[in-house]
Protein backbone atom coordinates (compact mmCIF):
# COMPACT_ATOMS: atom_id res chain seq x y z
CA UNK A 1 0.00 0.00 0.00
CA UNK A 2 1.99 2.93 -1.14
CA UNK A 3 0.35 6.13 0.89
CA UNK A 4 0.22 9.39 1.28
CA UNK A 5 -1.80 9.87 4.10
CA UNK A 6 -0.97 13.37 6.18
CA UNK A 7 -0.24 13.25 9.34
CA UNK A 8 -2.90 14.18 11.86
CA UNK A 9 -2.89 13.95 15.88
CA UNK A 10 -3.09 10.15 16.54
CA UNK A 11 -3.85 8.73 13.25
CA UNK A 12 -1.00 6.92 13.30
CA UNK A 13 -3.54 4.10 15.26
CA UNK A 14 -5.88 4.53 12.44
CA UNK A 15 -3.19 3.32 9.95
CA UNK A 16 -1.81 0.49 12.20
CA UNK A 17 -5.31 -0.80 12.80
CA UNK A 18 -5.84 -0.83 9.11
CA UNK A 19 -2.46 -2.58 7.81
CA UNK A 20 -3.21 -5.71 11.10
CA UNK A 21 -6.60 -5.78 10.40
CA UNK A 22 -5.91 -5.89 6.50
CA UNK A 23 -3.24 -8.69 7.17
CA UNK A 24 -5.64 -10.71 9.06
CA UNK A 25 -8.81 -10.75 6.93
CA UNK A 26 -7.12 -11.93 3.88
CA UNK A 27 -4.17 -13.56 5.07
CA UNK A 28 -1.82 -11.75 3.86
CA UNK A 29 1.40 -10.17 4.35
CA UNK A 30 0.93 -6.59 4.11
CA UNK A 31 3.61 -3.90 3.20
CA UNK A 32 2.56 0.21 3.89
CA UNK A 33 4.88 2.57 3.10
CA UNK A 34 3.99 6.66 3.85
CA UNK A 35 5.20 9.94 2.72
CA UNK A 36 7.09 11.99 5.03
CA UNK A 37 8.38 15.03 4.79
CA UNK A 38 6.01 18.76 4.03
CA UNK A 39 5.67 18.02 0.58
CA UNK A 40 3.50 21.50 -0.49
CA UNK A 41 3.60 23.85 2.27
CA UNK A 42 0.64 22.88 4.43
CA UNK A 43 0.21 19.31 4.58
CA UNK A 44 2.62 16.93 6.70
CA UNK A 45 3.28 13.48 6.18
CA UNK A 46 4.68 11.36 8.80
CA UNK A 47 5.84 8.70 7.46
CA UNK A 48 5.25 5.41 9.55
CA UNK A 49 5.90 2.12 7.02
CA UNK A 50 4.39 -1.24 8.80
CA UNK A 51 4.86 -5.23 7.54
CA UNK A 52 2.19 -6.99 9.35
CA UNK A 53 1.80 -10.75 8.69
CA UNK A 54 -1.99 -12.83 9.36
CA UNK A 55 -2.70 -10.21 12.19
CA UNK A 56 0.45 -9.82 13.20
CA UNK A 57 3.07 -7.02 13.23
CA UNK A 58 6.47 -7.80 12.17
CA UNK A 59 8.19 -4.40 11.72
CA UNK A 60 7.21 -0.33 11.74
CA UNK A 61 9.76 2.60 11.09
CA UNK A 62 9.91 5.54 13.33
CA UNK A 63 7.62 8.35 12.48
CA UNK A 64 8.47 12.71 11.71
CA UNK A 65 12.09 11.98 10.85
CA UNK A 66 14.21 13.96 9.31
CA UNK A 67 15.45 11.57 7.08
CA UNK A 68 14.85 11.24 3.44
CA UNK A 69 13.95 8.40 3.40
CA UNK A 70 13.86 5.49 5.84
CA UNK A 71 14.17 1.94 5.00
CA UNK A 72 11.83 -0.55 6.84
CA UNK A 73 12.22 -4.67 6.54
CA UNK A 74 11.35 -7.85 7.67
CA UNK A 75 11.73 -11.62 7.62
CA UNK A 76 8.69 -13.23 6.04
CA UNK A 77 7.02 -17.08 6.29
CA UNK A 78 5.46 -16.79 2.85
CA UNK A 79 4.22 -20.32 3.80
CA UNK A 80 2.85 -19.41 6.86
CA UNK A 81 0.47 -16.75 4.83
CA UNK A 82 -0.82 -19.84 2.45
CA UNK A 83 -1.28 -22.06 5.49
CA UNK A 84 -3.41 -19.75 7.05
CA UNK A 85 -5.58 -18.89 3.74
CA UNK A 86 -6.01 -23.04 2.87
CA UNK A 87 -7.59 -22.92 6.93
CA UNK A 88 -9.89 -19.97 6.54
CA UNK A 89 -13.35 -20.43 4.50
CA UNK A 90 -13.15 -17.15 3.29
CA UNK A 91 -10.41 -17.81 0.83
CA UNK A 92 -10.78 -20.13 -1.97
CA UNK A 93 -7.59 -20.86 -4.21
CA UNK A 94 -8.37 -20.60 -7.97
CA UNK A 95 -6.99 -23.94 -9.61
CA UNK A 96 -7.73 -22.79 -13.58
CA UNK A 97 -5.20 -23.29 -15.77
CA UNK A 98 -4.53 -19.27 -16.65
CA UNK A 99 -2.95 -20.50 -20.22
CA UNK A 100 -1.51 -17.97 -21.76
CA UNK A 101 -1.87 -15.17 -19.42
CA UNK A 102 0.67 -17.23 -17.39
CA UNK A 103 4.02 -16.29 -17.36
CA UNK A 104 7.02 -18.69 -15.76
CA UNK A 105 9.85 -17.38 -14.18
CA UNK A 106 12.73 -19.36 -12.34
CA UNK A 107 12.32 -18.37 -8.83
CA UNK A 108 12.93 -19.50 -4.86
CA UNK A 109 12.24 -17.99 -2.05
CA UNK A 110 15.32 -17.96 -0.24
CA UNK A 111 15.35 -19.47 3.00
CA UNK A 112 16.04 -17.49 5.53
CA UNK A 113 16.02 -17.74 9.63
CA UNK A 114 12.78 -16.25 11.10
CA UNK A 115 13.69 -14.34 14.54
CA UNK A 116 10.68 -13.13 16.12
CA UNK A 117 10.64 -10.09 17.73
CA UNK A 118 8.79 -7.14 19.42
CA UNK A 119 8.52 -4.20 16.54
CA UNK A 120 10.47 -1.51 18.63
CA UNK A 121 9.14 2.06 18.45
CA UNK A 122 10.46 5.51 19.66
CA UNK A 123 10.74 6.11 23.09
CA UNK A 124 8.27 9.16 22.59
CA UNK A 125 5.71 7.30 21.10
CA UNK A 126 5.36 5.88 24.61
CA UNK A 127 5.18 8.72 26.22
CA UNK A 128 2.29 9.92 28.41
CA UNK A 129 2.37 13.18 26.75
CA UNK A 130 2.14 11.77 23.72
CA UNK A 131 0.00 14.63 22.22
CA UNK A 132 2.51 17.14 23.24
CA UNK A 133 5.11 15.31 21.31
CA UNK A 134 3.16 14.94 18.30
CA UNK A 135 2.90 18.28 17.69
CA UNK A 136 6.53 18.74 18.58
CA UNK A 137 7.97 16.32 16.24
CA UNK A 138 5.22 17.50 13.34
CA UNK A 139 6.16 20.99 13.46
CA UNK A 140 9.57 21.70 13.75
CA UNK A 141 9.34 18.68 10.78
CA UNK A 142 7.39 20.93 8.50
CA UNK A 143 9.46 24.12 9.62
CA UNK A 144 12.63 22.08 8.51
CA UNK A 145 11.30 21.30 4.83
CA UNK A 146 9.40 24.67 4.48
CA UNK A 147 13.10 26.43 5.62
CA UNK A 148 15.21 24.62 2.87
CA UNK A 149 12.31 23.83 0.18
CA UNK A 150 11.94 27.74 0.18
CA UNK A 151 15.45 28.68 0.23
CA UNK A 152 15.01 30.93 2.85
CA UNK A 153 18.12 31.77 5.19
CA UNK A 154 15.87 31.49 8.48
CA UNK A 155 13.09 33.03 10.41
CA UNK A 156 12.47 36.58 11.68
CA UNK A 157 9.37 36.57 14.74
CA UNK A 158 7.53 39.70 16.25
CA UNK A 159 7.96 38.28 19.68
CA UNK A 160 5.70 39.45 22.36
CA UNK A 161 6.22 37.78 25.42
CA UNK A 162 3.06 36.04 25.51
CA UNK A 163 2.06 32.49 24.50
CA UNK A 164 2.05 32.43 20.81
CA UNK A 165 5.37 34.05 19.57
CA UNK A 166 7.15 32.38 22.52
CA UNK A 167 6.27 28.54 21.14
CA UNK A 168 7.18 29.59 17.28
CA UNK A 169 10.36 31.04 18.99
CA UNK A 170 10.37 27.63 20.83
CA UNK A 171 9.46 25.95 17.59
CA UNK A 172 12.77 26.85 15.41
CA UNK A 173 14.77 26.38 18.49
CA UNK A 174 13.81 22.29 18.80
CA UNK A 175 13.99 22.21 14.71
CA UNK A 176 17.94 23.53 15.44
CA UNK A 177 18.01 21.02 18.33
CA UNK A 178 16.41 17.86 16.47
CA UNK A 179 18.01 18.83 12.80
CA UNK A 180 21.68 18.66 14.66
CA UNK A 181 20.69 15.29 16.62
CA UNK A 182 19.68 12.80 13.50
CA UNK A 183 21.44 14.48 10.67
CA UNK A 184 24.65 16.08 12.17
CA UNK A 185 25.65 19.85 11.52
CA UNK A 186 27.61 18.76 8.82
CA UNK A 187 24.36 16.88 6.86
CA UNK A 188 21.86 19.74 8.62
CA UNK A 189 24.55 22.73 6.77
CA UNK A 190 24.17 21.09 3.33
CA UNK A 191 20.38 20.56 3.90
CA UNK A 192 19.79 24.41 4.83
CA UNK A 193 22.96 25.58 2.17
CA UNK A 194 24.07 27.74 5.19
CA UNK A 195 27.89 27.47 6.50
CA UNK A 196 28.09 24.82 10.04
CA UNK A 197 28.10 26.57 13.07
CA UNK A 198 30.30 25.70 16.50
CA UNK A 199 26.78 25.06 18.69
CA UNK A 200 22.93 24.17 18.79
CA UNK A 201 22.95 28.31 20.05
CA UNK A 202 25.08 29.63 17.14
CA UNK A 203 22.55 27.59 14.59
CA UNK A 204 19.47 29.47 16.51
CA UNK A 205 21.23 32.92 16.51
CA UNK A 206 21.87 32.32 12.63
CA UNK A 207 18.42 31.29 12.04
CA UNK A 208 16.14 33.15 14.25
CA UNK A 209 15.68 37.40 14.58
CA UNK A 210 13.16 37.89 17.51
CA UNK A 211 12.15 41.52 18.11
CA UNK A 212 9.84 42.67 21.17
CA UNK A 213 8.67 45.67 20.04
CA UNK A 214 6.60 47.77 22.80
CA UNK A 215 4.42 50.62 23.13
CA UNK A 216 3.89 52.47 26.40
CA UNK A 217 0.90 50.03 26.93
CA UNK A 218 3.54 47.47 27.17
CA UNK A 219 5.04 46.81 30.81
CA UNK A 220 8.18 44.78 32.28
CA UNK A 221 6.14 41.57 32.48
CA UNK A 222 5.75 40.68 29.10
CA UNK A 223 9.37 42.74 27.91
CA UNK A 224 10.93 40.39 30.58
CA UNK A 225 9.17 37.30 29.30
CA UNK A 226 9.92 37.80 25.61
CA UNK A 227 14.24 38.58 26.73
CA UNK A 228 14.14 35.35 28.54
CA UNK A 229 13.08 33.23 25.99
CA UNK A 230 15.18 34.49 23.74
CA UNK A 231 18.21 34.76 25.55
CA UNK A 232 17.68 31.28 26.15
CA UNK A 233 17.15 29.60 22.70
CA UNK A 234 19.84 31.62 21.55
CA UNK A 235 18.24 33.39 19.17
CA UNK A 236 19.14 37.03 17.85
CA UNK A 237 17.08 39.67 19.95
CA UNK A 238 15.93 43.00 19.27
CA UNK A 239 14.09 45.79 21.26
CA UNK A 240 12.44 47.92 18.94
CA UNK A 241 10.42 50.49 20.82
CA UNK A 242 7.39 51.56 18.30
CA UNK A 243 5.51 54.02 20.60
CA UNK A 244 6.56 57.18 18.57
CA UNK A 245 5.43 55.49 15.21
CA UNK A 246 2.15 55.01 17.08
CA UNK A 247 2.54 58.58 18.01
CA UNK A 248 3.04 60.00 14.63
CA UNK A 249 -0.18 58.10 12.91
CA UNK A 250 -2.51 59.14 15.48
CA UNK A 251 -1.47 62.60 15.49
CA UNK A 252 -1.47 62.73 11.07
CA UNK A 253 -5.32 61.01 11.43
CA UNK A 254 -5.87 63.82 14.31
CA UNK A 255 -5.11 66.67 12.42
CA UNK A 256 -7.06 65.00 9.29
CA UNK A 257 -10.18 64.85 10.96
CA UNK A 258 -9.90 67.54 13.08
CA UNK A 259 -10.15 65.93 16.70
CA UNK A 260 -7.94 64.17 19.27
CA UNK A 261 -8.16 60.33 19.30
CA UNK A 262 -9.53 59.10 22.47
CA UNK A 263 -10.24 55.91 23.87
CA UNK A 264 -13.75 56.46 24.51
CA UNK A 265 -14.19 56.77 20.53
CA UNK A 266 -11.21 55.35 19.32
CA UNK A 267 -10.56 52.31 21.18
CA UNK A 268 -10.18 49.70 18.22
CA UNK A 269 -8.58 51.87 15.65
CA UNK A 270 -6.13 52.98 18.89
CA UNK A 271 -5.40 49.13 19.71
CA UNK A 272 -4.72 48.73 16.14
CA UNK A 273 -2.30 51.08 14.87
CA UNK A 274 -0.18 49.56 17.38
CA UNK A 275 -0.49 45.98 16.26
CA UNK A 276 0.35 47.51 12.70
CA UNK A 277 3.09 49.87 13.77
CA UNK A 278 5.04 46.75 14.52
CA UNK A 279 4.68 44.78 10.82
CA UNK A 280 7.31 47.48 8.42
CA UNK A 281 10.21 46.65 11.12
CA UNK A 282 9.95 42.89 11.13
CA UNK A 283 9.46 42.98 7.53
CA UNK A 284 12.70 45.01 6.76
CA UNK A 285 14.42 42.35 8.98
CA UNK A 286 13.38 39.26 6.84
CA UNK A 287 13.87 40.89 3.59
CA UNK A 288 17.43 41.87 5.14
CA UNK A 289 18.39 38.64 5.94
CA UNK A 290 16.34 36.87 3.20
CA UNK A 291 14.05 34.94 6.35
CA UNK A 292 10.39 33.64 6.36
CA UNK A 293 8.44 35.81 8.52
CA UNK A 294 6.71 33.98 11.44
CA UNK A 295 2.82 34.85 12.07
CA UNK A 296 1.87 33.82 14.96
CA UNK A 297 -1.70 33.61 15.15
CA UNK A 298 -3.34 30.45 16.43
CA UNK A 299 -6.54 28.56 15.99
CA UNK A 300 -8.47 29.81 18.75
CA UNK A 301 -8.15 33.68 17.34
CA UNK A 302 -8.26 32.93 13.91
CA UNK A 303 -12.06 31.04 14.60
CA UNK A 304 -13.57 34.39 16.31
CA UNK A 305 -11.11 36.86 13.80
CA UNK A 306 -9.03 37.95 17.46
CA UNK A 307 -6.44 39.83 15.62
CA UNK A 308 -5.17 42.72 13.80
CA UNK A 309 -5.15 42.23 9.90
CA UNK A 310 -1.48 43.71 8.81
CA UNK A 311 -0.72 43.99 12.22
CA UNK A 312 0.00 40.65 13.94
CA UNK A 313 -1.05 38.51 10.85
CA UNK A 314 2.39 39.46 9.21
CA UNK A 315 3.35 37.41 7.74
CA UNK A 316 4.46 34.16 5.08
CA UNK A 317 3.93 31.36 7.32
CA UNK A 318 1.81 30.75 10.29
CA UNK A 319 3.24 27.64 12.45
CA UNK A 320 0.57 27.54 15.11
CA UNK A 321 -2.03 28.32 13.36
CA UNK A 322 -3.54 24.97 13.55
CA UNK A 323 -2.96 24.44 16.72
CA UNK A 324 -6.36 25.82 19.80
CA UNK A 325 -5.16 28.12 22.48
CA UNK A 326 -5.84 25.71 25.32
CA UNK A 327 -3.70 23.01 24.26
CA UNK A 328 -1.18 25.53 22.80
CA UNK A 329 -0.54 26.83 27.20
CA UNK A 330 -0.61 23.26 27.90
CA UNK A 331 2.33 22.29 25.42
CA UNK A 332 4.17 25.42 26.85
CA UNK A 333 4.10 23.94 30.20
CA UNK A 334 4.81 20.77 29.37
CA UNK A 335 7.87 22.45 27.08
CA UNK A 336 9.03 24.29 30.43
CA UNK A 337 8.72 21.79 33.14
CA UNK A 338 9.55 18.16 31.12
CA UNK A 339 10.45 18.50 27.29
CA UNK A 340 10.10 16.15 24.56
CA UNK A 341 11.97 12.64 25.15
CA UNK A 342 16.06 12.91 24.51
CA UNK A 343 15.72 16.84 24.78
CA UNK A 344 15.59 19.30 27.30
CA UNK A 345 13.20 21.59 28.85
CA UNK A 346 12.96 25.52 28.17
CA UNK A 347 12.77 26.36 31.89
CA UNK A 348 12.81 30.39 30.68
CA UNK A 349 9.14 29.88 29.43
CA UNK A 350 8.13 30.19 33.33
CA UNK A 351 7.82 33.98 32.43
CA UNK A 352 5.61 33.25 29.49
CA UNK A 353 3.45 30.61 31.64
CA UNK A 354 2.59 32.64 34.50
CA UNK A 355 0.59 35.09 32.80
CA UNK A 356 -2.89 35.67 31.69
CA UNK A 357 -2.64 35.78 27.96
CA UNK A 358 -3.06 39.97 26.90
CA UNK A 359 -2.91 41.65 24.14
CA UNK A 360 -1.24 44.74 25.47
CA UNK A 361 -2.80 47.43 23.32
CA UNK A 362 -5.06 49.30 25.69
CA UNK A 363 -4.33 50.98 28.64
CA UNK A 364 -2.44 49.28 31.71
CA UNK A 365 -5.03 50.03 33.97
CA UNK A 366 -7.87 48.94 31.47
CA UNK A 367 -6.71 44.99 32.91
CA UNK A 368 -7.45 44.31 29.18
CA UNK A 369 -7.16 40.22 28.72
CA UNK A 370 -7.79 38.08 25.62
CA UNK A 371 -10.44 36.21 27.77
CA UNK A 372 -11.98 39.45 28.88
CA UNK A 373 -12.62 40.46 25.35
CA UNK A 374 -13.93 37.25 24.34
CA UNK A 375 -14.55 33.93 26.53
CA UNK A 376 -12.79 31.03 28.28
CA UNK A 377 -10.24 29.79 25.39
CA UNK A 378 -11.36 26.54 26.78
CA UNK A 379 -15.31 27.55 26.01
CA UNK A 380 -14.15 29.13 23.25
CA UNK A 381 -12.88 25.40 21.32
CA UNK A 382 -15.56 23.43 22.55
CA UNK A 383 -18.22 25.82 20.61
CA UNK A 384 -15.58 25.58 17.65
CA UNK A 385 -15.17 21.95 17.39
CA UNK A 386 -18.75 21.49 17.99
CA UNK A 387 -20.21 24.29 15.37
CA UNK A 388 -17.44 24.02 12.66
CA UNK A 389 -16.35 20.67 13.11
CA UNK A 390 -19.79 18.96 13.74
CA UNK A 391 -21.84 21.51 11.99
CA UNK A 392 -23.99 21.89 14.87
CA UNK A 393 -26.56 24.58 15.38
CA UNK A 394 -26.09 26.71 18.23
CA UNK A 395 -29.09 25.72 20.42
CA UNK A 396 -27.31 22.12 20.60
CA UNK A 397 -24.31 23.86 21.32
CA UNK A 398 -25.35 25.39 23.98
CA UNK A 399 -27.01 22.09 25.64
CA UNK A 400 -23.74 20.30 25.50
CA UNK A 401 -21.81 23.30 26.78
CA UNK A 402 -24.07 23.58 29.87
CA UNK A 403 -23.05 19.79 30.53
CA UNK A 404 -19.09 20.29 29.91
CA UNK A 405 -18.95 23.97 31.88
CA UNK A 406 -21.59 23.62 34.58
CA UNK A 407 -19.27 25.64 36.86
CA UNK A 408 -20.75 29.46 34.38
CA UNK A 409 -24.84 29.46 34.49
CA UNK A 410 -27.07 29.12 31.46
CA UNK A 411 -26.99 32.49 30.87
CA UNK A 412 -23.15 33.26 30.33
CA UNK A 413 -22.89 30.49 27.97
CA UNK A 414 -25.69 31.05 25.69
CA UNK A 415 -23.95 34.81 25.56
CA UNK A 416 -20.76 33.29 24.87
CA UNK A 417 -22.21 30.64 21.88
CA UNK A 418 -23.83 34.06 20.44
CA UNK A 419 -20.93 35.72 19.98
CA UNK A 420 -18.98 32.85 18.75
CA UNK A 421 -21.59 32.31 15.76
CA UNK A 422 -21.28 36.41 15.08
CA UNK A 423 -17.96 36.40 15.10
CA UNK A 424 -17.50 33.50 12.89
CA UNK A 425 -19.16 34.77 10.69
CA UNK A 426 -18.17 38.39 9.79
CA UNK A 427 -14.36 37.53 10.23
CA UNK A 428 -14.69 34.82 7.55
CA UNK A 429 -12.76 37.66 5.14
CA UNK A 430 -9.47 37.57 7.72
CA UNK A 431 -9.34 33.66 7.87
CA UNK A 432 -9.04 34.13 3.76
CA UNK A 433 -6.09 36.23 4.49
CA UNK A 434 -3.96 34.55 6.90
CA UNK A 435 -0.12 33.06 5.58
CA UNK A 436 -0.38 29.47 4.67
CA UNK A 437 -0.66 27.38 8.04
CA UNK A 438 0.67 23.19 8.71
CA UNK A 439 -2.44 21.08 9.16
CA UNK A 440 -2.16 18.91 12.09
CA UNK A 441 -5.33 17.35 12.55
CA UNK A 442 -7.94 16.16 10.13
CA UNK A 443 -10.22 19.48 11.13
CA UNK A 444 -8.87 23.17 10.52
CA UNK A 445 -10.22 26.24 9.41
CA UNK A 446 -7.84 27.03 6.49
CA UNK A 447 -10.34 27.79 3.65
CA UNK A 448 -7.74 26.91 0.87
CA UNK A 449 -7.75 23.22 1.69
CA UNK A 450 -10.25 23.03 4.23
CA UNK A 451 -12.95 24.84 5.79
CA UNK A 452 -15.27 26.41 2.84
CA UNK A 453 -17.50 29.30 4.64
CA UNK A 454 -18.86 32.60 2.44
CA UNK A 455 -17.43 35.94 3.23
CA UNK A 456 -20.91 37.81 3.21
CA UNK A 457 -23.44 35.57 5.37
CA UNK A 458 -26.73 35.79 6.96
CA UNK A 459 -24.36 35.29 10.25
CA UNK A 460 -26.50 32.44 11.72
CA UNK A 461 -29.75 35.14 12.51
CA UNK A 462 -32.38 32.54 12.27
CA UNK A 463 -30.67 30.46 14.38
CA UNK A 464 -29.43 32.25 17.21
CA UNK A 465 -33.36 33.88 17.18
CA UNK A 466 -33.82 30.19 18.22
CA UNK A 467 -31.16 30.11 21.16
Amino acid sequence: NPSASHFAFGKHEVRERLVLEGSRSMAVTYLYANLLGNEAGRVIYDGGCYIAQNGTLLEQSPRLTFDDSVLTTAVVDVEASRTEQVRTNSFQADSTDPGAKRVSVDFEFPRARIERSEPAAPAWEASKHHKEEELMRSLTLALFDYLRKSHSRGFVLSISGGADSAAAACLVSLMVGRALQELGAKHFAEKVGLDPEASARDWVGKLLCCAYQPTDNSGDVTRNAATAVAEAIGATFYVLDVQHIVDAYESLISGAVGRPLTWEQDDITRQNIQARARGPSVWMLANMRGALLLSTSNRSEAAVGYATMDGDTCGGLSPIAGIDKAFLRRWLRWLETEGPVGMQPIPALHGVNLQTPTAELRPRDSDQTDEGDLMPYPVLDVIERLAIGDKLPPADCLEVLTSEFSEHDEETLRAWVRRFFQLWSRNQWKRERYAPSFHVDDKNLDPKTWCRFPILSGGFERELSEL
